[in-house]
């Protein structure tokens, strides 16, 4: 089971709504989503996604800011839908794939160029296990790398919504 929440900092304090994310393709749409649901274009934003007892993912907007990431388990996140919207070319330090890799299939379904099996080639579907991205992003909110390396799955979302004084509004969203 899956389940989405953004967690709004505001003047007043955070906010908290749960989300669905069925219409969100990319990194760039549901950073959008985030900046959409703040009180204000400089309000912070956090976005959780997660795959009950598997794996669970940070976002974090600041305003027009790109998003920063967090996954905690690459490997568990690459099989999910919600899982590849945060598993970009770029926090994976590999080189965007071409827009236009469906022009290259020839009509027989195979591509032009080398071979995907060659020695010198790299797959460019290796996603690391373990955590992946960035562990401090929260670091700002007293919740330090270290701490965010320990969290689990089906408590990250409890933990850090405690640890910012929402946990009450979480609570009332589930």
């Amino acid at each position: 089971m899956y389940f989405a929440a953004l967690l709004a900092r505001t003047d007043d304090g955070w906010e908290a709504s749960d989300t669905e994310l069925d219409d969100v393709e990319t990194l760039d749409e549901l950073a959008e989503l985030a900046r959409e649901s703040a009180a204000s274009d400089d309000d912070t934003v956090l976005v959780y996604v997660g795959q009950e007892g598997a794996w669970f993912g940070l976002v974090r907007v600041d305003g027009e800011d790109d998003p920063r990431v967090f996954v905690s388990d690459g490997t568990r996140a690459k099989r999910s839908a919600y899982g590849e919207i945060l598993l970009t070319d770029e926090l994976l330090g590999r080189e965007p794939e071409a827009a236009d890799a469906l022009d290259q299939l020839d009509l027989d379904g195979t591509e032009d160029g080398p071979a995907e099996d060659d020695d010198d080639s790299v797959s460019t579907d290796a996603v690391p296990s373990g955590p992946v991205g960035e562990a401090g992003l929260l670091a700002d909110f007293g919740i330090d790398a270290v701490t965010v390396l320990k969290l689990t799955p089906d408590d990250a979302l409890g933990d850090i919504a405690d640890a910012l004084g929402c946990a009450d509004l979480l609570e009332a969203i589930r």
